[in-house]
């Protein structure tokens, strides 16, 4: 059995937030001259456009999103260091035959170079030998290293996702999409020293100096990565992550049909979503919602609250319309463990259902005395009796 609690704390989270005057209907969103694209708040999740985000395509260079994501994730957990230094390989020399006419840092066979130059390689540069000598520094060999991504995009939730090597060459089997690559942006900015990177608009190694391909770090102040790719199978293609007035978004463009075009359709996405659409942090990982009643227990009460953050993209000037409940399991009754689920909480606006997140223990609660227990055993069988 469980009972409803309306929930009132989230109106005085909201007050300062903005309210636009706004039409009661988001517009339809713009036409976006692309194969596929999903734009994606980067904090909720929440995806405001999409069109194919789930169909499988070659991915071209944005497949060094991944393997600058698996780097990233050794780099954190301190497996790696930017000061450790990488052997050149043969078939990391820029001069690989394979390589001919791509995207190159231009390192050479037998020297070696710091981790932290390779990754600035493959994000600005867009090297493929950059890529492939991380490939083979941390796995041993580029197929290796393509098991490895793999992994990382099925813990990911990377549905429509399958690498065979870690710079994006066409291969049959080499695919990802829209979302996955929205997704997988996501989890790279959430290593913001790492993500940092992708916002620098040049790299100068050997003496080559080098341009970031995304040309919207120029144009556009509040973007601030990710990445670009292109061959004749993919398209010109565009991932793009913006943050203005605290939200931020992920745009993701694949197949459009030039270099200006991929960036024009990504303005399109982006201006649509920040001008339509807010994006509140309603709590913060560990907040306490209410206090539950425990039987049994050696504390009356228990404090529920939710695991992780909470954020809630709407309409823009609709969060005095949302309305949030608390829904705490009946007879809680001890012992009760920390982290545990006793409830959730729902959050609506205009009676559909947005947001359902788990509401859990905050801390443990013991097991009263033997008398506290037979009370309560007793006080709960009388009111079983009139429930």
């Amino acid at each position: 059995m469980q009972k409803t609690l309306i929930f009132g704390l989230l109106a005085n989270l909201l007050l300062a937030a903005t309210a636009w005057a706004q039409p009661d209907m988001v517009p339809a969103p713009p036409s976006i001259g692309a194969n596929a694209y999903i734009l994606m708040d980067a904090n909720s999740g929440k995806v405001l456009i999409e069109h194919n985000a789930d169909e499988r395509m070659p991915p071209a260079s944005l497949t060094k999103l991944m393997t600058s994501y698996v780097l990233s994730y050794e780099l954190e957990r301190g497996q790696v260091t930017n000061d450790d230094m990488v052997t050149v390989s043969k078939d990391a020399w820029a001069q690989n035959p394979i390589f001919k006419g791509s995207s190159l840092m231009w390192i050479e066979v037998g020297k070696q170079v710091s981790i932290g130059d390779l990754h600035k390689g493959v994000v600005i540069s867009s090297g493929n030998d950059s890529t492939v000598a991380i490939a083979e520094h941390l796995a041993g060999s580029e197929a290796a290293f393509a098991d490895i991504m793999n992994r990382h995009a099925q813990m990911l939730g990377l549905e429509n996702t399958h690498f065979v090597n870690s710079h994006g060459l066409p291969h049959p089997d080499h695919y990802t999409s829209a979302r996955d690559l929205a997704l997988l942006s996501k989890a790279i900015i959430e290593f913001p020293k790492e993500y940092a990177l992708y916002s620098e608009k040049e790299f100068v190694y050997n003496g080559i100096r080098q341009n970031n391909r995304n040309g919207l770090l120029w144009s556009d102040p509040s973007v601030d990565g990710l990445k670009t790719g292109h061959t004749e199978e993919a398209g010109y293609c565009l991932v793009t992550s913006a943050k203005r007035d605290g939200m931020r978004l992920v745009s993701v463009v694949l197949g459009a049909s030039s270099e200006s075009a991929r960036e024009r359709e990504t303005q399109k996405l982006l201006s649509y979503g920040f001008r339509y659409f807010e994006t509140h942090h309603l709590y913060a990982a560990g907040t306490e919602l209410t206090q539950a009643k425990v039987w049994k227990g050696a504390s009356p009460s228990v404090a529920l609250g939710v695991r992780d953050e909470v954020y809630l993209t709407i309409p823009r000037g609709k969060s005095d319309k949302l309305d949030a409940q608390l829904v705490v399991d009946e007879n809680l009754t001890a012992p009760l463990n920390a982290d545990q689920v006793y409830g959730e909480m729902v959050v609506q606006l205009d009676g559909e259902e947005l947001i359902r997140k788990p509401l859990v223990a905050l801390q443990n609660v013991e097991a009263g005395s033997i008398f506290k227990r037979l009370w309560d055993s007793i006080v709960l069988f009388f009111l079983g009796l009139f429930a």
